[in-house]
């Protein structure tokens, strides 16, 4: 059986003040994480004060819910989530 295929979109819209709390909740589930991508504008005299990171998720239904709670509780964050199942 194969397993769903699980995206969440993360919208940061505080990159400076949010960083470092989003990065301990990926650092917490790291194991759990297949694919990373984060984006943002940058350019040589600027760089965005928000962005969207996108994650591919392995682990589980309880798994995705906790980081999806963890994530959600931090100020300034919206998670949106996108799940492919195989039928």
């Amino acid at each position: 059986m194969k397993a769903d295929h699980v995206i969440l979109g993360i919208h940061v819209t505080n990159r400076l003040r949010n960083a470092g709390e989003v990065q301990k909740v990926f650092t917490e589930y790291g194991c759990n994480i297949k694919t990373r991508l984060g984006l943002h504008e940058v350019a040589e005299n600027y760089c965005a004060g928000e962005g969207v990171v996108l994650l591919e998720i392995i682990g589980g239904h309880e798994i995705r819910q906790g980081m999806v709670g963890k994530l959600k509780l931090i100020e300034g964050i919206e998670v949106k989530e996108m799940v492919f199942s195989h039928e």
